[in-house]
């Protein structure tokens, strides 16, 4: 997508000395200079016909592009930007600064370019950069449109038509992804990747039929695993159960230490009630990663569909302790410091801001969740103090579903059974498919020794964690298509 320096210093210098009278004009020089690529001369005689003619935006803007030329992006922008100053429409000068800020990915390109389009609707070129700093910027619904404008300029481009397929995925345009993608594998038709990315867009748009045909030449060659993992899912969706599980055990044999692969392999045995099957497949899996928790979670949602809760439990449990961020809200979660385990960052972080507002009952239940985790011991302070900030942010705010959640982990550590279970049903009120809160309440019912409740949790739980896999599944497919798009 860039204008290499040369051309772009060269069309500046033609649009700029454009429509100037060649022998009268005292610019001629400058002009001649900028030709010439000749920019410290250019900037040499810009100084004193800047003095006698500073409100001259040709002057600036020829500034500008001897600047550019020169490789100082800074002075260049001011440059172009004086020049606007004095004449807002003036063209060369709005080109260079766009180009300067779309060189540098910034979002100050994005009006620059738009008043461009406001003179000159049809300039493609305007276009396909707003394409592609309206997708820097996330915001694919203007992108989307601006990729369109440029369709042409895009076409022999993989990664900008990556990008333009991104952005029609996000907004759930699937046909009109697959067909873009279908351009950049016809650039490169023997590239696995793009084979890949298609495949799984035409997954997302319901046509597993398409899938298998772009992944054929694969298959027919040296399949690897997510070419197969793509082809099981869509052999599966084609009705062809034997050459789905066909396909993932070939890629399970081709990559064994893919834990997504046994979740996936037990999720299709549950899809078809082959619960055994699928038990002896995970169970290879723990075998190689027994500190895999999504692999206890696949084993326990079995284990429930066979009646066997103990074992159900038992998984679960161990799921839980292998991955304590099960047991974090979202909001403690998506602070940096817990995403790096650092609790005592992420603790001062919210004790400052609890300083500042002492009755936030978001911050009291982020802090009640972070404290959760340095102690379980409900005679130390941190224990003590969590479960003070988790009670007042449910008097502050009863409806945080969350707040509800880390109070009835707390009550449960506290050996608290009956108020841990009356924690969770607000919780479940509230937000119906929190997993880890159905959890807490098997748990409290489990230690209270109300059991009759419990197989019907179990299934409610199983069944949560497996539309919480077929979500992993779509935002993996989203995820493959983002990785592919890095617009040049």
């Amino acid at each position: 997508m860039h204008l290499s320096r040369r051309i772009r210093i060269a069309v500046l210098a033609m649009l700029i000395s454009g429509g100037a009278a060649q022998n009268t004009d005292p610019s001629s020089a400058i002009r001649s200079a900028l030709n010439d690529k000749a920019f410290g001369r250019a900037l040499e005689l810009l100084r004193p016909a800047l003095e006698h003619s500073p409100s001259d935006p040709r002057l600036w803007a020829m500034q500008g592009t001897a600047y550019a030329g020169s490789g100082d992006a800074k002075d260049a922008l001011t440059s172009f930007r004086r020049a606007l100053k004095i004449s807002a429409d003036y063209l060369p000068a709005l080109q260079g600064a766009a180009q300067i800020e779309y060189d540098q990915a910034s979002a100050a390109g994005i009006p620059l370019l738009e008043h461009i389009l406001r003179l000159h609707p049809g300039d493609v070129t305007a276009h396909g950069m707003l394409a592609v700093l309206e997708y820097q910027q996330d915001n694919c619904r203007a992108a989307a449109a601006h990729f369109e404008s440029a369709a042409a300029m895009f076409a022999s481009r993989a990664p900008a038509l990556h990008a333009w397929a991104a952005c029609l995925v996000k907004l759930r345009q699937f046909d009109k992804a697959a067909s873009v993608l279908q351009q950049s594998l016809a650039l490169h038709p023997d590239d696995r990747r793009e084979q890949q990315v298609l495949a799984s867009v035409d997954m997302m748009a319901q046509h597993p039929q398409d899938a298998l045909t772009v992944l054929a030449p694969v298959l027919a060659s040296h399949p690897d695993s997510l070419s197969l993992e793509l082809s099981s899912d869509a052999y599966e969706r084609s009705h062809d159960t034997d050459k789905a599980v066909d396909a993932l055990r070939q890629a399970i044999l081709l990559d064994p230490e893919n834990v997504g692969l046994y979740v996936d392999f037990a999720a299709l045995s549950a899809q078809h009630a082959a619960f055994q099957v699928g038990i002896g497949v995970v169970n290879d899996g723990i075998s190689l990663q027994p500190k895999a928790a999504p692999l206890y979670f696949a084993r326990g949602m079995l284990q429930v569909q066979l009646g066997e809760y103990d074992k159900a439990q038992a998984d679960f449990q161990t799921a839980y302790d292998l991955d304590p961020s099960q047991s974090l809200t979202v909001a403690a979660q998506g602070l940096a410091a817990v995403q790096q385990n650092d609790l005592a960052g992420a603790l001062a972080t919210v004790e400052q801001k609890l300083a500042r507002s002492p009755n936030d009952p978001v911050l009291l239940y982020v802090q009640a969740d972070v404290l959760s985790r340095q102690s379980a011991d409900p005679a130390a302070p941190p224990f003590q103090t969590a479960l003070h900030a988790a009670e007042r942010a449910v008097v502050l705010r009863p409806s945080l579903a969350p707040a509800h959640s880390v109070l009835a982990k707390l009550y449960l550590q506290a050996g608290r059974y009956s108020d841990a279970a009356r924690e969770c049903r607000k919780a479940l009120e509230i937000d119906p498919d929190d997993s880890t809160v159905v959890y807490r309440l098997i748990q409290a019912l489990r230690d209270s020794d109300q059991k009759a409740e419990i197989p019907d949790l179990l299934k409610r739980l199983a069944e949560l964690r497996a539309k919480a896999t077929q979500n992993e599944r779509a935002q993996y497919r989203y995820t493959l298509v983002e990785d592919s798009a890095q617009p040049q």
